[in-house]
Parts: structure tokens; C-alpha cells; sequence
């Protein structure tokens, strides 16, 4: 070891990025702002998260026995060449019918940090294009999902007219390694980066659709890979149980997948979007976000 080196230089070395309390929102909106992702910590005590988990493990059973309308979520029927059953990854409109759950995401300091990123009269996206969603990621042979390849929100949209935006996971699950965990590149939401006219769906852009999206005029370094591959500066965000993540629409970002068929990844996530609300679903977005999982 460098003789230089010393056991202060690495206990000083920051052991989370971007974790902050409510009692910072500054020094939060500031790390956002610089690296287009931040995490709150501490906003609830476990008795809450619990109620949230009860409330959203009880939706997601109801999809699957039919006791929820078909607007909440849809069966998959998964066939793995010797059995045949049925699962549920989404539960969508979750605030509609977890009270609890609809708390924890109106958390004031969500709300006070969200008002210090987007123009005023940002708006949670509750009633439209899946509203706020439960996500109960499996990805072992029970489940129809996997992982998501590299994308920025803003792409799913670039037609629309509610950027900027910021999109907000609250989770009921720590993220590791072995139940997979989200891939940023920090500071991509600063590059202005093309709207997918070439992506791995096939989905056909809109005619009016904006040309790039970000925060400057500067073109991306390198190309936004189509799939999962590696991306130069890219690194992983774990959370814990009960910690708020939000991320900016124009980050470059992708879900690992978990390295343990029988591990569990649950969470719920939205978005709080400026302009004006939805009047409809858009068959694009859906589109985009169906095929980018996979």
C-alpha cells in the first residue's frame, strides 16, 4: 500500500451517494440537479411500510383472483414447457385502492422536494397511462419478467408535452445484486439525447415528437446502447426497505437482472409530471414500456 495512503483517506470515502433525510432538501435538490437521481431515507417508520407491503400484496392477489377490475392489472399465463399458471407483476392505479401506500408517496418532503425540481403545478400522474403502479418483480421461472434495458422516461413520450418530469420509486424491498437493483448513468439527463426513431421495440415514433430531450445542447458521448449492454460511467443504486428514489425523465437508466431466480424485488413507483394532465392513453407509450422489459 502507498505509504501516503492512509485508513483516514478511505473511511472518508462516502459509503452511499445521494442519500439524504428530509431535513436536506436542499443539499438533495442540489445533488440532483447534478446527477439526475436522489434517494430520501427515513421518511417512514416500519409500521407504515408494513401497512403499504399488506395493502399492495393483497391488490396484487386480487388481480390474480379476479376480485379487481381488468383496469388494475392483467394475468399473465406463463409456460415453461411442463407446467402452465398464472401471475401478476403490475397492479396498476395502486393509490386508487392502498390508502396507505397513496400516503407514503404524498410524503410532504416528497412533495417539498418535487416542487423544488419541477415548475410549479407539477402534478402526480394517478389517473392515466397505468397511473401509479405496484411492481412485484419475480424474475424466476413463476414470473414474466426480467429486466429493463436502457431507456430515458422521457423517450416513452417525446411527442407530449409534460417534460420535465421526475419519476419516483418507493420500495418495499431493499435492491441488491441478488434481487437486482437500478443502472443510472449520473449526469445523462444533462446530454441532449435523440428521440428512439432507432430502438429495440419497433415502435413507430410520432410524427411531432421533439427531436432530443435534456437539459443542454450537448449531444450524448456515445450512443444509447438498444439492450442491457455496459455503458461507460454507469453505476449500480441500491436502496433499503422504505427508501424514496426519484429520478429525472431524462436519465439514462436500466433494471439489472436479479442473480437469484427466487429472490423478490417490490416496489411502487409513478411520476410527477408538469404540463398538462393526460386526456388518454397513448398507444406509444404503451408500447415503449411493455416491449423495454423483457
Amino acid at each position: 500500500m502507498n505509504s501516503a495512503v492512509t485508513l483516514k483517506d478511505y473511511i472518508s470515502l462516502p459509503f452511499e451517494m445521494g442519500v439524504y433525510s428530509e431535513h436536506e432538501l436542499e443539499a438533495a435538490e442540489a445533488f440532483f440537479r447534478l446527477h439526475g437521481f436522489v434517494i430520501l431515507r427515513g421518511l417512514w417508520d416500519e409500521a407504515i411500510v408494513e401497512q403499504s407491503e399488506a395493502e399492495c400484496v393483497e391488490a396484487r392477489e386480487k388481480v390474480l383472483s379476479g376480485e379487481l377490475d381488468t383496469r388494475h392489472g392483467n394475468i399473465s399465463l406463463i409456460d415453461d414447457g411442463k407446467t402452465q399458471f398464472k401471475t401478476a407483476n403490475y397492479v396498476q392505479y395502486i393509490t386508487d385502492i392502498a390508502p396507505a401506500t397513496r400516503a407514503c408517496v404524498y410524503h410532504p418532503a416528497a412533495k417539498a422536494l418535487v416542487d423544488r425540481l419541477l415548475p410549479p403545478g407539477a402534478y402526480m400522474n394517478e389517473h392515466s397511462r397505468f397511473g401509479v403502479v405496484y411492481q412485484d418483480a419475480r424474475p424466476g421461472r413463476e414470473s414474466g419478467y426480467a429486466r429493463i434495458g436502457w431507456h430515458s422516461d422521457w423517450q416513452a413520450g417525446p411527442h407530449l408535452e409534460r417534460w420535465p418530469s421526475v419519476a419516483f420509486t418507493f420500495h418495499i424491498d431493499a435492491t441488491s445484486p441478488e434481487n437486482g437493483f437500478l443502472r443510472v448513468v449520473p449526469g445523462s439527463h444533462l446530454w441532449a439525447t435523440p428521440a428512439p426513431f432507432k430502438n429495440a421495440n419497433n415502435v413507430a415514433v410520432p410524427e411531432s415528437s421533439k427531436a432530443t430531450g435534456g437539459y443542454s445542447d450537448t449531444p450524448p458521448p456515445y450512443d444509447m446502447p438498444l439492450g442491457f449492454e455496459r455503458v461507460r460511467g454507469e453505476i449500480a443504486v441500491y436502496c433499503e426497505r422504505g427508501d424514496l428514489l426519484f429520478h429525472d425523465a431524462y436519465l439514462w437508466h436500466s433494471a439489472a437482472r436479479a442473480t437469484v431466480d427466487t429472490a423478490i424485488r417490490r416496489h411502487v413507483r409513478g411520476g410527477w409530471f408538469s404540463g398538462a394532465p393526460d386526456s388518454e392513453n397513448s398507444d406509444f407509450v404503451e408500447d415503449f414500456i411493455k416491449n423495454a422489459a423483457r
